[in-house]
């Protein structure tokens, strides 16, 4: 899916009509590209095969589990300064804390999604990297330190729509509804979420087009990395697609990339809502964690620390008058 969605980005359309095999830089499904540095793939050794394949799996989990932990790690903290002395904090700062966490993820872990779109977009038959480290070690050392962050600026633009977006999308969902949103069900959290990723990523597709253009841009990739027009940065990279492909050309590719973000999304907030409810529920501020029903004589204002002194505290006073009404 993401596979497609790049070439469609990149106006390749070779590889959209099945025709993979042509040498002119068309993208390639992506396993085949990472490890098969010869000219025929199914002539390697099934065990080196094997082995580069499990080498690769365990590097992509390696750097999808430390962007989840750093964007967590980041937003935490951006929130805990954005917060007021209640702890309380506004939906202008919340959009803020998660934007600003989404700008750090991205910088940090940008030579990453450089080095994947290029895995991508390189023959298959012919490829110039033969991995992950070999891409990373040939990049650096032919473009130099700049080119792993080549189409930063419009990620880190990107990021602004797209947070606030999706935020502002969620947040308003309840007047449809026309309910609370601590009350809404499973399914209409998944279909909240849906929503809100198919908003967020329509307005911020074309800083994405931008992105994967300018990633995929190298002279020392057969014809340009497949790039369908050349430029020197992103305003131009903007106005040699608008002249090219015309102001639609900026959201070339966007079937395919909400067909994998929408249910993402929609998965992923309808578990934060239902993990909430988990929290609430062993911390005894709701009866079930499958509705949002208040247990009765809880304060809801107390914090669960001082809620669980409140409950030691009441259980320390109702033993000794147990133990002397047994005696």
């Amino acid at each position: 899916m993401e596979t497609h969605d790049i070439s469609t980005q990149l106006g390749n359309e070779l590889f959209c009509s099945g025709q993979q095999h042509s040498p002119a830089g068309t993208a390639n499904p992506l396993g085949l590209s990472l490890i098969c540095p010869c000219k025929s793939p199914w002539l390697v050794d099934r065990r080196i095969f094997a082995s580069r394949i499990i080498c690769l799996n365990f590097s992509c989990v390696f750097f999808i589990v430390s962007l989840i932990v750093l964007i967590l790690y980041v937003c935490f903290r951006l929130v805990t300064l954005f917060m007021d002395e209640l702890g309380h904090i506004s939906h202008w700062r919340a959009i803020m804390a998660g934007s600003l966490a989404g700008m750090v993820a991205t910088i940090v872990t940008y030579p990453t999604d450089v080095i994947k779109t290029r895995l991508i977009v390189q023959n298959r038959l012919e490829p110039s990297y033969e991995g992950i480290l070999h891409a990373f070690y040939k990049i650096y050392h032919q473009e130099g330190l700049r080119a792993l962050y080549r189409g930063v600026s419009p990620a880190i633009l990107g990021a602004v729509p797209f947070s606030a977006g999706s935020f502002f999308v969620y947040i308003s969902l309840d007047k449809i509804w026309q309910e609370p949103i601590i009350h809404f069900t499973p399914l209409q959290n998944f279909m909240n979420g849906c929503v809100a990723a198919a908003v967020a990523q329509t307005l911020s597709f074309p800083f994405e087009t931008v992105k994967r253009k300018m990633q995929a841009q190298s002279p020392w990739l057969p014809h340009y990395g497949g790039v369908d027009v050349h430029f020197t940065g992103m305003a131009d990279c903007f106005r040699q697609t608008v002249k090219n492909k015309g102001v639609l050309g900026l959201w070339s590719g966007l079937t395919p990339s909400l067909l994998k973000i929408v249910p993402y999304f929609g998965v992923m907030f309808s578990t934060f809502e239902f993990c909430k409810r988990v929290c609430l529920y062993r911390n005894g501020y709701i009866e079930s964690p499958l509705n949002y029903k208040l247990t009765p004589g809880v304060d809801q204002s107390l914090h669960p620390q001082e809620l669980r002194e409140l409950k030691l505290l009441r259980r320390e006073n109702f033993e000794p008058r147990k133990s002397a009404l047994e005696n």
